[in-house]
């Protein structure tokens, strides 16, 4: 009976005297792993080493071919630069083998929230689903109404027949009956160029009765919004969608239990769902094996503001945020050294400085790790010159608008933000009250039923995290030139002399 204990050192040393000199003679070559291991172990050998560089993404590992418009965003042209490839084998291959697929890509939600994407999909394949006589609903979130983010524009606009497809695949792999596209109002031109794809593919036989002869029934509907930013969130777009007014839902029943019409229903991002089809033909391994673990594909940036060429591009997840920047855009205007600041991620994330962003990764993890967030990928680069008192302050007053006022923290928070950022934006305030604003932000965070009162909240912590002394360096030159500091609230330091009626305290 062969023994389960290693033998022991001595043992291992007069053996390997013995084997080598006759492992010598017969030629037997050994491999770099084989030679790595003692010869009487069984120690697997030792993993590969870990990626540490990313970024570069080469232009056949592109899966958004036509980002810049160079050829058309017919089908003739889509079907020429891969579209509708083999769409039918993946049909056919079944709703579990494409979730698998997603899941082996490591895919995450790439509308902001990072959810990963196989996951969310399997839940509308519940027990005993198929015995469920209700239609089953697929709706795309279009809307992007997130200042700064443009990723999804350039989808419709240029590759539409990459999100009808994906709208076909996402929808076999979740037995969907139909896809609803809910796009926002202000993209007239990107909702005709969608609707002109759609019927095209109509006419081909890639959707409707019987879709690319698989024997699947799919249809894909447009439906244009009225431009509101709250219906970015899954359950306000859903209302809106019924012909409610755009207000999110309380959670529980999450909508793959009752979304749309009462019926199983899964809201995905356009980028989510355009990459999926990719995913399948190239397969799940291809897409992880770019980006850091948990991390994992390429990701479309949007980058805006205080650089040389404003972009959007295609790379690979977990670049450099510095190199993302040189590379694509020709570097900030004036240099690094003029960069005062970034937003990362979309106006929601967390605004971070200059000596964080020169080592930053562009990934999920990464971003999370520096007190900010990915977001949609959209980058606003700010240089020296800005104010960003003021930039901040122009997105609480924009948060504030879009506000549906149906929950107080939000509601009433948003509006009180934007009265202090005003005030602060002119220095008339007091150093406390910074800590007052702080404060204030870390009772609605958390306590809203969207994420519409983190995303007001997380921009002004960024800025008091940051770039405190900035706010208190424009209160004490307010008081220079006022002959003193602003009273709470922003009255004048002179008002009791003037015989206005302050509360006492301030």
């Amino acid at each position: 009976m062969l023994s389960r204990h290693a033998p022991s050192p001595k043992a291992v040393s007069s053996l390997s005297t013995r084997v080598l000199p006759c492992a010598a003679t017969s030629r037997v070559s050994f491999s770099p792993a084989q030679q790595s291991r003692g010869l009487a172990t069984v120690q697997d050998p030792p993993p590969p080493p870990k990626r540490t560089q990313f970024g570069g993404l080469k232009d056949q590992d592109r899966i958004f071919q036509n980002l810049y418009g160079h050829h058309g965003a017919d089908l003739k042209s889509a079907k020429k630069y891969g579209d509708w490839h083999k769409t039918k084998e993946i049909l056919l291959k079944g709703h579990d083998w494409i979730i698998s697929e997603i899941k082996a890509s490591g895919l995450r939600g790439r509308g902001g929230a990072g959810f990963p994407s196989g996951m969310k999909w399997s839940f509308m394949n519940f027990k005993d689903w198929d015995k469920d006589t209700k239609p089953r609903y697929l709706v795309v979130n279009a809307d992007e109404g997130e200042p700064g983010t443009c990723k999804d524009r350039e989808i419709m606009r240029k590759d539409p027949h990459k999100l009808i497809e994906g709208c076909l695949v996402a929808g076999r792999a979740m037995n969907c009956t139909a896809a609803y596209i809910y796009i926002r109002g202000e993209f007239y031109h990107e909702a005709t160029v969608l609707q002109r794809a759609i019927q095209e593919a109509y006419k081909d036989g890639l959707i409707g009765k019987n879709a690319c002869d698989s024997g699947y029934d799919f249809d894909v509907y447009i439906h244009r919004g009225m431009g509101a930013y709250v219906c970015g969130e899954e359950t306000s777009l859903i209302e809106s969608l019924e012909g409610k007014p755009g207000k999110p839902r309380l959670k529980p029943p999450f909508p793959a239990a009752v979304g749309l019409f009462g019926c199983p229903s899964t809201v995905a991002n356009v980028e989510t769902i355009a990459v999926a089809p990719t995913i399948c033909r190239r397969g799940g391994s291809w897409f992880a094996g770019f980006g850091r673990e948990r991390n994992a594909g390429t990701k479309l940036f949007c980058i805006s503001g205080h650089v040389n060429n404003p972009c959007t591009v295609e790379e690979e997840m977990s670049i450099p945020l510095r190199e993302l920047i040189d590379k694509h855009c020709g570097g900030v205007r004036g240099g690094w050294d003029n960069l005062k600041a970034i937003i990362p991620g979309g106006s929601s994330t967390p605004i971070l400085p200059k000596s964080v962003c020169d080592e930053q990764l562009m990934d999920f993890d990464a971003l999370k790790d520096s007190q900010s967030g990915l977001g949609t990928a959209a980058v606003i680069v700010m240089d020296k010159s800005t104010d960003v008192v003021r930039a901040i302050s122009r997105l609480s007053h924009f948060y504030r608008h879009e506000s549906c006022g149906q929950c107080t923290p939000c509601r009433e928070g948003s509006k009180w933000t934007e009265q202090i950022m005003k005030r602060f934006e002119k220095g008339q305030g007091r150093e406390r009250e910074i800590d007052m604003l702080q404060e204030l932000t870390k009772q609605v965070e958390g306590h809203t039923i969207c994420a519409l009162g983190e995303a007001f909240a997380w921009p002004i912590q960024g800025l008091i995290r940051h770039f405190r002394p900035e706010l208190e360096a424009r209160m004490k030159d307010f008081a220079e030139k006022n002959g003193g500091p602003a009273l709470a609230g922003g009255w004048p330091n002179d008002s009791l002399s003037q015989g206005k009626l302050i509360a006492p305290g301030q």
